[in-house]
């Protein structure tokens, strides 16, 4: 499991505890992706805040933060794949209807992970990734990420995701398409 750099603090928090931390989520948000005011970042935090706070209402929902001293310096949050779900519609390439089989407690959806540029690079990230999958219970679990976004597939590679495919946008979301990846869980040592 990864090394947490010194003076940063792992906290998991249910849902109802995330109201309150909301407005520092969105900054650090922000500063992962290099946003300032007068670009069109308030329309982009605007709708990551309107996700994460969707995000709440999911069953399994589950938020971990790493704090340096009393600042957020990274987040990430998921949940489960409901039995009923759209996560793998039209996969390309299509894999087996096993695969596709979901109950609601198969697979952990990965939905954000950001960290702070200040501690990008330190650690933060891979020990948010770790911390939030340690415990899980689901056999696998799934992100995707948007094109233009190699540096993290190699990062999520070299944590032993698989790409599985890639899937269409649907209306209303960042992208016209992503990809998807699966890890086995639980995690072991070596990943």
């Amino acid at each position: 499991m990864a090394e947490l750099p010194d003076a940063v603090t792992l906290a998991h928090h249910r849902a109802e505890a995330v109201p309150a931390l909301l407005d520092d989520i969105c900054a650090v948000y922000a500063d992962a992706y290099g946003q300032v005011p007068g670009d069109d970042s308030a329309v982009k935090v605007a709708a990551f805040r309107d996700r994460a706070t969707k995000a709440l209402d999911r069953p399994g929902y589950e938020l971990v933060t790493a704090y340096a001293g009393g600042t957020l310096a990274g987040f990430v949050f998921g949940y489960a794949l409901p039995s009923e779900t759209h996560w793998w519609d039209d996969l390309s390439p299509m894999p087996s209807a096993e695969f596709l089989r979901e109950d609601g407690g198969r697979t952990f959806v990965v939905a954000e992970i950001e960290v702070g540029r200040q501690w990008q690079g330190s650690g933060v990230g891979r020990a948010l990734h770790d911390e939030i999958l340690r415990d899980r219970t689901e056999q696998r679990a799934t992100l995707a990420t948007g094109p233009g976004a190699d540096a993290a597939r190699a990062i999520y590679e070299r944590w032993g995701w698989q790409k599985v495919g890639v899937v269409p946008g649907t209306p209303g979301d960042y992208f016209d398409e992503y990809t998807l990846y699966v890890l086995p869980l639980p995690l072991t040592p070596s990943r």
